[in-house]
């Protein structure tokens, strides 16, 4: 029951994550609070252009009042802007719309590190429920009635056949469903598009549920901190004042979450004191052991006369492969870009740039972590990136830019442009890669789950933070490790599976 006033369950973020939770959470019989700091758009004629349209990525431009914008750092001292959706969607209503479940082997990761509640048989209903998948929902292991649509690009242009065409030349097989879980390959981008408007979690979770007397949303409050009294989470303050609920969710995000619990007290005691906040709870794993996929990109430059436009969708097909050594299949991903990025973000033609096709590395050894600049609420946390420190890492990321200029270079993309030329000697290339590495944004496992025999588990598999009474995160934080694709789809899972655990145990 909620309490006198209040509500049954705060939910903090309105992202990816949080609308699922808040949705199903109303489904089933509960009252639910979603606090989002960023505007909400009530209705669909509300929604802004930047957040349809999804051939670009304009509203994840630094500035964009839809994007945090946060500060990152790499190993060599580079600083970077770190996109993330600021509105009721989250960085489901700015991204590119890439829809790819978590592999298999995730799962079985995530359940081997202690969480069996998580395995692959567990997760496959909630995966299968939350989508509509317009192509092959009717086939075993897919939903056909779910929440999120999900729809693969129809024809692809000249330069997207090219690109297939050369992942068959050296002799990558065909993956036509990247949602089955099979042997990885080249296919087409599953994406939550439909005739070039992005839906985003908002839609597709909270639209249909508006006025129900269950659920308030309310755009444009920021929470500052998690209110504790005697061990238990009883609200949250913010913005606009104080909130009192039964149980409270952070689903603010793998940066919004852990920085919450940290403002709040919880987390490692040495860093918390050293930024002035009381240590509630001495929590050592709040902020560290993230996961992420280091990034590349290679230029292609078209030819004169070579369309080089997003069209449909910016991303047409992805290649995924084993890198030699790996511990999972696929732990290398080649996105080629169909329209210089430049024009991608802004949605203003680029004549003259060349594409990008991006190389990932979906499974890294090292980790990253995000610390505190001071302890204000209203400072951004600092996400530390230690992206190839390590030298397997760095050897893995090499044979993938390598394997990408090999794409590149096939005879089927050789009418279309010219790829750049790669330093050949190692020690050359990995400057010239650590030149050019960015981040792919899919920060994961800062506050992750795991039994209570792990000392850097920040929750319980059933998402309760260790130490406090009423108190969960469901978000992409309390993954283990980060799913080996992009973690878009993942997070809508957390969220469904989520609430499964908070309403029936799951």
């Amino acid at each position: 029951m909620a309490e006198d006033g209040g509500w049954d369950v705060v939910v903090v973020g309105a992202g990816t994550a949080g609308c699922a939770l808040a949705a199903r959470l109303v489904d089933a019989g509960r009252r639910v609070l979603l606090l989002e700091a960023g505007a909400d758009h009530p209705r669909a004629s509300d929604v802004p252009e930047d957040l349809r349209d999804a051939t670009t990525l304009r509203a994840a431009v630094p500035g964009h009042p839809a994007n945090w914008d946060l500060p990152g750092l790499l190993p060599d001292g580079r600083t970077l802007r770190v996109p993330r959706g600021r509105v009721v969607g989250g960085s489901s209503a700015t991204n590119a719309g890439y829809f790819i479940r978590p592999t298999p082997h995730d799962a079985a990761g995530w359940a081997a590190a202690g969480n069996h509640l998580w395995a692959w048989d567990r997760l496959l209903p909630a995966l299968v429920r939350l989508e509509s998948d317009r192509d092959v929902g009717d086939r075993p292991g897919h939903g056909a009635d779910g929440p999120v649509p999900v729809a693969r690009p129809a024809g692809g242009s000249p330069l997207a056949d090219a690109f297939a065409a050369a992942a068959a030349e050296l002799g990558m097989p065909e993956e036509p469903d990247k949602n089955a879980g099979g042997l990885p390959g080249y296919g087409p981008v599953p994406r939550n598009v439909l005739d070039g408007v992005r839906i985003s979690a908002a839609d597709a979770y909270l639209a249909p549920r508006r006025g129900h007397p269950g659920l308030a949303v309310r755009g444009g409050v920021q929470v500052l901190q998690v209110l504790l009294e005697r061990g238990r989470a009883v609200g949250v303050r913010t913005s606009a004042g104080d909130v009192r609920a039964a149980e409270v969710v952070l689903c603010a995000g793998a940066v919004g979450s852990p920085h919450l619990l940290l403002l709040s007290g919880i987390g490692p005691a040495q860093r918390l004191r050293a930024a002035g906040i009381e240590v509630l709870v001495d929590a050592p794993g709040v902020g560290e052991g993230g996961t992420d996929h280091p990034l590349v990109y290679l230029p292609f430059s078209p030819r004169d006369g070579v369309p080089a436009g997003p069209g449909e969708a910016p991303l047409h097909g992805v290649l995924h492969t084993t890198s030699d050594g790996a511990t999972v299949p696929g732990d290398l991903e080649v996105l080629p870009w169909l329209a210089p990025f430049a024009q991608v973000m802004t949605g203003r033609p680029a004549p003259g740039r060349p594409v990008e096709v991006g190389v990932g590395l979906q499974r890294t050894e090292g980790t990253s972590r995000l610390t505190l600049v001071d302890g204000a609420p209203g400072s951004s946390p600092l996400v530390e990136y230690r992206h190839l420190a390590e030298a397997a890492d760095a050897a893995r990321m090499r044979a993938g830019v390598r394997l990408a200029a090999e794409l590149l270079a096939a005879r089927a993309l050789g009418e279309f442009g010219e790829p750049a030329e790669l330093p050949r000697d190692d020690a050359a290339l990995d400057r010239w890669i650590r030149e050019r590495l960015t981040t792919a944004v899919h920060l994961s496992g800062t506050a992750r789950m795991g039994p209570e025999s792990d000392p850097g588990a920040v929750v319980d598999q059933e998402l309760r933070v260790r130490g406090v009474d009423g108190l969960r995160v469901a978000d992409t934080a309390v993954l283990p490790r980060v799913p080996s694709r992009g973690p878009a789809a993942t997070a809508v899972l957390v969220g469904e599976r989520g609430a499964e655990l908070m309403t029936d145990g799951g």
